[in-house]
């Protein structure tokens, strides 16, 4: 079993451009230009994956498929797509940029009998994304409230979900540290892999993350601490081993 903790950069691309939210919330983004240029940098500095999200599309308003399949293109990184997957046609399209996984968020609360045929379908390539208001899933660019938490990882895991992505929409973009209570909980309630996502601010998080490694924390995604340079990528490669 491995103890190394997985880092994957945030590449978040709304309007063509890396971004950056605070909380989820339009219109708090910080722009942080070209995404072909970002997704290059974690390369370059040692990223095995990469977290490659379409904000456009999670929010329901427009899409970057094209510009995402190219990003995937050009760079040799294991890319976990992510934003706007609810259908066949979104996921074959997904799939279809070569991509190692896509992660479904919204979709796994409004089409849980869809999300059990894909997983049935495609087993390691689905992660269901959660993204978490105190026990409550947001759902639709976390404009709403979704089921809860727990109900739906019952749900998922008697599916065959061998991943979820949780993010604790508190923390996101924050730099105030992980939410360790709630991965905790969520690791107690399945045994499905956790990738962690929100709230990391510095070297020290992810230390902290990657003592949760053996209770079933697998990677962490981190963006704004990146791109801000409160955590450097080759230093956090370092801690995560």
């Amino acid at each position: 079993m491995t103890t190394a903790l997985t880092i994957l950069p945030a590449v978040d691309v709304q309007n063509g451009q890396a971004v950056q939210l605070v909380q989820g919330v339009a219109g708090t983004e910080k722009v942080f230009g070209d995404p072909h240029q970002a997704a290059k940098r974690w390369a370059e500095q040692g990223a095995s994956w990469l977290h490659l999200v379409d904000l456009d599309a999670a929010f329901g308003r427009g899409s970057n498929a094209e510009l995402l399949a190219e990003v995937i293109a050009g760079v040799d990184l294991n890319v976990e797509l992510s934003g706007g997957i609810r259908d066949d046609a979104s996921l074959e399209r997904a799939l279809s940029t070569g991509c190692k996984r896509v992660n479904i968020g919204t979709a796994a609360l409004e089409n849980p009998q869809w999300c059990r045929k894909v997983i049935a379908a495609y087993g390691e390539r689905i992660a269901i994304g959660l993204d978490v208001k105190g026990t409550k899933l947001a759902a639709r660019g976390w404009t709403r409230e979704g089921g809860d938490l727990f109900e739906t990882i019952s749900a998922m895991d008697e599916a065959g979900c061998q991943r979820y992505v949780v993010t604790d929409v508190a923390s996101d973009g924050m730099l105030t540290g992980p939410n360790v209570t709630l991965l905790r909980q969520v690791c107690e309630h399945t045994d499905a892999a956790v990738v962690a996502s929100g709230g990391v601010g510095s070297l020290d998080d992810v230390k902290t993350l990657r003592t949760l490694v053996p209770e079933g924390v697998e990677g962490v995604i981190i963006g704004t601490a990146l791109y801000l340079g409160k955590v450097k990528l080759p230093e956090a490669l370092a801690a995560a081993r």
